[in-house]
C-alpha cells in the first residue's frame, strides 16, 4: 500500500514526519510512504537519515496551511498547500491514505473539496480512540461540527459502529449517548431528541452515558457533538498530563519513593502507554470518502509513526468500502428513523 504523508503539519515540521516515515519504510519495507511539502528541505533531511533505498518518495508542495490561518481563506491563496496536494494524490489512486497532523480545519476543509463525504452522510466526524478500562472506546464527534442535529448524530453511530467492528475487532458494538446523566430524559434538547432515533437505529443501543460510564468501558462507541466531543477530548488529555506530572514529581521526592517506583516501573510504563495520546496516533475523518487521519500539532516522530500505523491498520481492514456499504445499506432506514421520529 501507498501513504500519503503530509509533511509541513505538525509544528515541528518537516522531522517528526520524515522519521517517522523512515522509521515505517524501515519496519514495513512493502508499503510505500510519499512526504508531501517542501522538497528542499525534505530531501536533504532524508539524504542525513541514509533513507535513499527505503521505498519512501517525495511530492513537491511549495505552500502550507499554518496552525492559526482560516482554513477557507488559507485553501484559496495557498492553492497548493501540502494537504491539497496530497489530497489530490488519494483522490488520483496513487495513494491508499492521507495522513497529516497540520490544521484540523484545513484537513476537513480540503478533504470535503478534494474526496468529498461517502454517499448519504451529511456531516463527517472527527473521530478519536479513548483509553478506557479493557482496552478503547470509539468516540466522535471531537471538534469538527460545533452543532448537531440528531441525524447527524445518528450516522456518528453508524460510522462509529463500523470503525469500532473493523479497528478494534468489536462484535456489535455497544453504542452509548454522551449526556450528563443516565436516563433517557436527561441532557439538553440535541440529547433527548436524539436518543429515541438511536433506539430505533438498528444498533446495540446502550442508552446514555456519563463520563465515569465511557472511562469504564461501559460501550465500544460513544457520540456526541464536536463542541461538546472536543472539550472531552481536551480535558481528559489535560487530566492525563496532571496526573503522569504529578506522580513523576512525587516518586522522585525522596530515596524511599525512587526505590518504590523503581519496583512499579513496569506498571508505571504500562500506565503512560495507556495515557499518552501519541500512542494512539491520530484521529480518522469519517464520512469522507477517502482515508484521512489527522494528528495532534505537537506529534513527535513516535506520534506521527503511529498515525501512519493506524492508516495502515485502516486500509488493510477495508474500512472505506466497509463504511460506504453501512451508509448505503442503512441511507433509507437513517432518513426514515429521523423523519419518523423528529416530526
Amino acid at each position: 500500500m501507498t501513504i500519503i504523508l503530509d509533511a509541513m503539519g505538525s509544528d515541528n515540521y518537516p522531522d517528526p514526519e520524515i522519521q517517522a516515515a523512515v522509521m515505517t519504510a524501515r519496519e514495513y519495507s512493502s508499503d510505500e510512504i510519499i512526504l508531501v511539502g517542501d522538497e528542499n528541505l525534505i530531501i536533504p533531511k532524508l539524504k542525513a537519515l541514509n533513507a535513499q533505498n527505503l521505498p519512501i518518495k517525495v511530492e513537491h508542495a511549495p505552500d502550507l496551511v499554518e496552525m492559526g490561518e482560516k482554513p477557507v481563506e488559507a485553501a484559496k491563496r495557498k492553492p497548493r498547500n501540502s494537504m491539497a496536494v496530497g489530497l489530490n494524490l488519494v483522490k488520483g489512486g496513487r495513494g491508499d491514505a492521507f495522513v497529516t497532523a497540520g490544521n484540523t480545519g484545513a484537513a476537513m476543509f480540503n478533504a470535503l473539496r478534494i474526496l468529498g463525504r461517502i454517499k448519504g452522510v451529511a456531516r463527517p466526524a472527527l473521530t478519536a480512540l479513548f483509553p478506557v478500562k479493557g482496552g478503547h472506546c470509539v468516540v466522535l464527534d471531537i471538534g469538527a461540527n460545533a452543532d448537531c442535529r440528531p441525524e447527524f448524530l445518528l450516522q456518528f453511530a453508524v460510522l462509529g459502529n463500523i470503525y469500532a467492528e473493523k479497528i478494534l475487532n468489536r462484535t456489535n458494538p455497544r453504542v452509548g449517548l454522551l449526556s450528563n446523566g443516565e436516563e433517557a430524559g436527561k441532557g439538553n434538547q440535541l440529547i433527548k431528541d436524539t436518543y429515541p432515533v438511536l433506539e430505533k437505529s438498528g444498533l446495540n443501543f446502550i442508552g446514555n452515558v456519563e463520563g465515569k460510564e465511557l472511562f469504564g468501558g461501559a460501550a465500544d462507541v460513544v457520540v456526541t457533538d464536536g463542541f461538546t466531543g472536543n472539550i472531552l477530548l481536551k480535558s481528559s488529555e489535560a487530566v492525563a498530563k496532571l496526573l503522569t506530572d504529578t506522580l513523576k514529581e512525587e516518586l522522585t521526592a525522596s530515596i524511599t519513593t525512587k526505590i518504590g517506583a523503581l519496583l512499579a516501573k513496569p506498571a508505571f510504563l504500562k500506565l503512560k502507554a495507556m495515557m499518552d495520546p501519541s500512542e494512539v496516533g491520530a484521529a480518522p475523518l469519517l464520512g469522507i470518502d477517502g482515508l484521512v487521519f489527522v494528528g495532534h500539532g505537537r506529534s513527535d516522530s513516535r506520534a506521527m509513526y503511529n498515525a501512519i500505523r493506524v492508516a495502515q491498520s485502516a486500509v488493510k481492514a477495508g474500512l472505506l468500502p466497509a463504511m460506504r456499504s453501512a451508509i448505503e445499506e442503512r441511507l433509507e432506514m437513517v432518513e426514515n428513523i429521523a423523519k419518523e421520529t423528529l416530526n
